[in-house]
């Protein structure tokens, strides 16, 4: 249970780095120019995880590196910054809420990974949290924020299931190095192409470039994909409640959003959620079986090797070199 503790902790830098990454868009970078804005956050986080990394991608890998890229790069950063740009922090983020009823049913339909009955109670009572604190005074909901949010929710969520589908392949940190780089490219290449020349930037935006791009992007992404790699998709679905608590504490004490007793009512709902649907050693096992993703203890079954192929193929093993060589499966992103 502590080995599962320690990877929930870690998956939960994830979400809280989201959650912030919405009122840091919000409030320091240009809304006029969303494909450079996602562009600038995802090629840098790219290319500094391809600099610790040293690790190419092989065989199916640079397919399977390019589709998540559009996927969990490319269409979802634009779609964040749209939503991020239109709605206030504590409504961007909560749509995103939706994650562990999305994550659950992608999960049983596509990794056989059935949740449980508390999972799925837990994730009914953190979405009734979440309605609460949408609830609130001052709450603004405009269309195109909201289709832009639930269309990040549905693209993040098809990107995450197809990682954990094809898991194992390579690293961690090589697997979400590529990704970033594939999606930043083709960002950069669209924003070039219909934006024009790349934002003008002061000290303040180029700080929270820096966060969107190193915490937000290159760190939270290592947490996220190897949470995935480690626990049930259920599991890290609940673990992104924290995205909307999140996002609600700092429109309170950053953007002087009002608070409410709803509102409180409902972070406290959310917390009691993502701590009622933590997994068991048991689910991480039957999450292993049925993903090829080796076990909590690092330990490999007899019959399955940590390279081959989510259909039990064998693949040829990845030449790493540099810190990525030492780190085994999970790509050491901590």
């Amino acid at each position: 249970m502590e080995g599962n503790l320690r990877w929930i902790a870690l998956t939960a830098v994830a979400p809280v780095a989201w959650g912030a990454n919405y009122y840091v868009t919000r409030e320091f970078l240009p809304a006029g120019q969303p494909l450079w804005g996602a562009a600038l956050r995802a090629l840098p986080a790219g290319c500094l995880l391809l600099a610790i990394a040293r690790e190419r991608p092989r065989g199916a890998w640079w397919g399977r590196s390019a589709v998540l890229g559009l996927l969990n790069t490319s269409a979802f950063f634009v779609l964040v910054y749209v939503a991020s740009q239109t709605l206030p922090t504590s409504t961007a983020s909560m749509v995103m809420a939706l994650s562990p009823l999305v994550l659950m049913l992608g999960a049983w339909a596509l990794l056989a990974e059935r949740p449980r009955g508390a999972q799925l109670v837990a994730a009914v009572v953190g979405l009734g949290g979440v309605a609460l604190m949408l609830g609130g005074p001052g709450a603004e909901v405009r269309p195109v924020g909201v289709l832009a949010s639930v269309a990040a929710l549905l693209v993040s969520a098809a990107g995450f299931l197809l990682s954990k589908r094809w898991d194992p392949g390579p690293s961690v940190l090589s697997v979400t190095a590529w990704q970033l780089t594939f999606g930043g490219l083709l960002l950069a290449a669209f924003a070039a192409a219909t934006e024009g020349a790349p934002p003008s930037t002061g000290p303040a935006a180029l700080a929270a470039y820096a966060y969107t791009s190193v915490i937000a992007t290159a760190l939270a992404f290592v947490a996220w994909f190897t949470g995935l790699r480690r626990l049930p998709a259920a599991t890290v679905g609940l673990v992104g409640l924290l995205n909307p608590v999140t996002g609600v504490l700092l429109g309170v004490t950053m953007a002087g959003d009002a608070l409410t007793a709803p509102q409180t009512t409902g972070m406290a709902l959310v917390l009691a959620a993502v701590l009622g649907g933590r997994t068991t050693g048991r689910d991480v096992r039957r999450a292993a079986g049925s993903s090829d993703a080796p076990p909590v203890d690092g330990a490999v079954p007899a019959d399955r090797s940590p390279q081959s192929t989510a259909t039990g193929t064998p693949t040829p093993t990845p030449t790493a070199t540099g810190p990525a060589a030492a780190t085994g499966p999970t790509g050491g992103g901590r």
